[in-house]
C-alpha cells in the first residue's frame, strides 16, 4: 500500500539535509512503499539544488517546483494534485512536524480512520504567537459554520478519497484545515508536542498568518457579516436613545444641551463603525473577485521525478 508525503518548502536550505535524515530513516523503518513530494515554492536560495541532488540518489524524492512564491496553502494543494499514494500526509519542512511520527499517522489509517489530524500539545514559540494561535483556533470553534478541531494544523494524514474532495474544491483562498474538516469522513486525533525550527526564522510572518486566519475565518463563517449587523443595530439603539434623551431634555428641563463635542463624537463612532461594516464586506466582495477571475490556483515551473 503506496502512502505519500508531501512537504512545501521555501528557503529551507539550512534544514534539507536533516529533514531528508530523519525522514528517510522513518521511511525505512516503515518499509511501505512511498513517495515524498517537496514543493519548492520557488525559494531563492539553495533549496531546489538540494532536493535535486536526494532525488538522484533516492527516487522515492520527487520535486515541483512553482514559477513564483504562491504561498504555504497553495504550494499543498499542489502537492495533492501530483500524489499517487492511496494515503497522503502533510507535513512542514521544518522540522516543526517530526517526520517519526508518520508510523502512528498511518497505524491509525490501518484501523480505518479516512482523516488523523495532529493536536499541538505544546509549542516552543514566543509567547506572543502562542495566544495568536490559541486565540485563533478558540474563534474558529466558536464561529465556523463547521467543527474544526481544536490546535490542529497542516500536520495531517488524509485517505485518497478525502484527498480527492479536497481536489476537487476550486475556491482559491485555501484553509486546508478547514477544507480536510468539512470533507467529514471518520476522523481522528493524535496529540504531540510542537518543537522549535531546526534552524532559520520562520517563513510564515504575522503578516501571513493574519492572512490566513482571515481566509479559515472568511471561508468557513459568515459570523463576520453578522457581526457587522449587530454593530448597526447597537449603534442604531445608542442613537435612538441619545435622541430620546435630548427631546426630554429641551421639553422638560432647563438645562443647556451643550451639543458640539457630541455631535463630534457621535458622527466620529457611526463613521467608523460603517467603514469597519464597508471593510468586513469588502472582505468578502475580494474573495469573489478572486473566484470569479478563474485564474490557475498556481503554476508549475519544473517537476522532477512526477
Amino acid at each position: 500500500m503506496k502512502y505519500s508525503v508531501i512537504i512545501p518548502v521555501y528557503n529551507e536550505e539550512a534544514i534539507i539535509p536533516e529533514l531528508h535524515r530523519r525522514l528517510k530513516l522513518t521511511l525505512d523503518t516503515i518499509g511501505m512503499e512511498a513517495e515524498v513530494i517537496f514543493v519548492d515554492d520557488n525559494s531563492t536560495d539553495q533549496t531546489f539544488s538540494i532536493i535535486e541532488s536526494l532525488h538522484k540518489t533516492d527516487q522515492r524524492f520527487k520535486i515541483i517546483r512553482l514559477a513564483r512564491n504562491f504561498g504555504h496553502q497553495v504550494a499543498i494543494t499542489a502537492g495533492m494534485e501530483f500524489t499517487s499514494g492511496e494515503a497522503v500526509i502533510l507535513m512542514d519542512g521544518d522540522l516543526q512536524d517530526p517526520p517519526e511520527l508518520l508510523p502512528s499517522l498511518l497505524a491509525k489509517w490501518t484501523e480505518g480512520y479516512q482523516v488523523v489530524y495532529t493536536i499541538k500539545k505544546s509549542r516552543k514559540e514566543n509567547v506572543l504567537k502562542r495566544f495568536a494561535f490559541a486565540s485563533f483556533y478558540k474563534m474558529m470553534h466558536i464561529f465556523s459554520s463547521i467543527s474544526i478541531p481544536m490546535e490542529a494544523g497542516n500536520f495531517s494524514l488524509m485517505d485518497r478519497k478525502v484527498v480527492d474532495v479536497i481536489r476537487s474544491m476550486p475556491e482559491r483562498n485555501r484553509y486546508i484545515s478547514g477544507m480536510r474538516a468539512w470533507a467529514g469522513f471518520k476522523q481522528t486525533g493524535i496529540e504531540f508536542d510542537r518543537e522549535a525550527r531546526f534552524a532559520g526564522k520562520p517563513k510564515m510572518s504575522i503578516k501571513k498568518l493574519v492572512d490566513l486566519a482571515l481566509d479559515g475565518l472568511i471561508s468557513f463563517s459568515n459570523a463576520p457579516l453578522r457581526l457587522a449587523i449587530y454593530v448597526g443595530l447597537v449603534v442604531a439603539a445608542i442613537s435612538f436613545i441619545g435622541g430620546l434623551y435630548v427631546i426630554y431634555e429641551k421639553l422638560f428641563t432647563d438645562k443647556a444641551i451643550l451639543g458640539w463635542t457630541s455631535t463630534i463624537v457621535a458622527i466620529t463612532f457611526i463613521g467608523s463603525m460603517v467603514l469597519l461594516t464597508l471593510g468586513v464586506i469588502g472582505e468578502y466582495i475580494g474573495r469573489i473577485y478572486d473566484e470569479v477571475k478563474q485564474r490557475p490556483i498556481y503554476v508549475v515551473k519544473d517537476k522532477i521525478g512526477l
